[in-house]
């Protein structure tokens, strides 16, 4: 299943490795919708406010173990690329210790400020807090089994194995919608319900994807010539590791800021508000795939010293990214109504016109997205991931400062917060490929082959 990405034609490779990432996401896209359905056709609009935000909190404690994985799955497919075995095999055990004591240390955060989470969301109605709150006390159980599946999906990926995370989350994401109709419908269960539903469902994909990889890849055991672990190995790895951590961190905590300042609208925008970032989420859900496979294929490359196979596949990808997500802004902007009409009952008019308002706006503008995924995915690769902060600092930092400064404009309202997005994403686009286009020499340098050729 292992794919060498520095083969062959350069977006037939690429998109091979990349459709089993986005079918694999997709299905987990579907779980999501699946379980917010289930949330609000059996427990009603509170229950439904209570489980979106709680959602938008436990993506951005995700975001801080997926960001730290895919940092260190950058330098597994450099090591790949250079077919230094030795070094991939220190760079997996190194960063599995770095990833799993910061896990435990999340985990005990997360706990203990359990209760300081209502201040930092503004979530006022008691009534949507008593759910939001038996919801987090059991969900944050599930994070060690978000680290297991993410450590080694990203090094399978790594390697070239995009497949194998697929089954394990096909069959997690089946056994979540399973549990979440028999905990939730079944036995009236209320939000607890869907929150171990989660949980059993994160364990199941996150050990068993490892004794996947411990059983049939054998450079991930430790061996005793090789132990214990360097600090310089553990210095390296954090050096790619902790900056992406920070990029994915800054994106959601500037979402979870956002999601403050929506909560503070009352119940009716915080409904619609996460009814819509599901479908919104789902939408651009496959160029964000694209850009982490995008990202495999140039760090691969970028071990082989292979530029002109770099530029050739980022030009590929910014055509297709952008083509794919102007198809799917059409659609989002014609069944915004429809699309909201799954989550929300047409007795309540106003959640479904806020949504709409939303998806409309928003959905417009995948394309900004779409491109500043690959710009992310690249700078990765090519060991620059504090230029991934920066993008991510420009895209967030206008998303937070408008929507705070127009929604408080009488004129704008929560609509402010909703134009804030695609704004801030098309400044961090620009940013993001002027750099390149004025430093691609300094990003990638090498001799040209026949230079390199004739010097030899």
């Amino acid at each position: 299943m292992n794919q060498d990405l520095t083969q062959g034609s350069v977006m037939g490779s690429m998109l091979r490795f990349a459709i089993p990432m986005i079918l694999g996401n997709l299905l987990q896209q579907c779980y999501n919708v699946a379980d917010t359905l289930i949330v609000s056709w059996y427990l009603g609009p509170d229950a439904l406010a209570a489980v979106g935000s709680a959602f938008t909190l436990m993506t951005f404690l995700t975001s801080i173990l997926l960001g730290l994985c895919m940092g260190s799955g950058a330098v597994f497919s450099i090591r790949f690329g250079r077919r230094d075995e030795t070094g991939l095999r220190q760079s997996a055990r190194a960063s599995f210790l770095l990833i799993a004591v910061l896990t435990v240390v999340l985990n005990l955060a997360a706990f203990l400020c359990l209760d300081g989470i209502r201040i930092f969301l503004r979530v006022t109605d008691q009534t949507i807090w008593t759910m939001m709150r038996d919801y987090l006390a059991i969900i944050f159980w599930g994070i060690a089994g978000t680290f297991l599946y993410n450590y080694f999906a990203c090094y399978l990926r790594a390697i070239g194995n995009s497949v194998t995370p697929l089954i394990f989350l096909a069959v997690s994401a089946v056994l979540n919608i399973g549990l979440d109709l028999w905990f939730v419908a079944g036995l009236g269960w209320g939000v607890a319900g869907a929150a171990q539903a989660t949980v059993i469902s994160q364990y199941v994909s996150g050990v068993g994807l490892a004794v996947y990889a411990l059983t049939l890849r054998p450079e991930l055991r430790p061996r005793r010539n090789e132990l214990p672990i360097r600090l310089a190995q553990i210095r390296e790895i954090a050096s790619f590791s902790l900056l992406t951590c920070v990029q994915q961190s800054v994106m959601n905590l500037g979402i979870l800021l956002v999601q403050g300042l929506v909560n503070s609208f009352g119940g009716t925008v915080m409904a619609a508000f996460a009814a819509a970032v599901k479908i919104d989420a789902f939408a651009y859900l496959p160029v964000q795939d694209f850009g982490n496979a995008f990202s495999t294929f140039i760090a691969q490359n970028y071990g082989a010293r292979n530029r002109e196979r770099i530029r050739a596949g980022l030009k590929g990808a910014v055509l297709l990214s952008v083509l794919f997500s102007l198809a799917v802004s059409a659609a989002v902007f014609v069944f915004a109504r429809p699309l909201m009409g799954l989550f929300v009952s047409t007795g309540d008019p106003a959640i479904l016109a806020e949504g709409v308002g939303y998806l409309r706006i928003e959905g417009s503008f995948y394309c900004g997205i779409g491109c500043l995924f690959l710009l992310y995915g690249l700078y990765r690769a090519l060991e620059k991931p504090g230029m991934s902060v920066v993008l991510t600092v420009i895209s967030l930092g206008t998303r937070v400062a408008l929507a705070y400064l127009l929604s408080s404009i009488p004129m704008f309202g929560v609509t402010g917060t909703w134009w804030s997005v695609p704004i801030g994403w098309f400044l961090a686009d620009l940013t993001g490929f002027l750099y390149y286009r004025l430093r691609k020499r300094q990003l990638m340098p090498w001799p040209e082959p026949a230079v390199a050729e004739k010097n030899g």
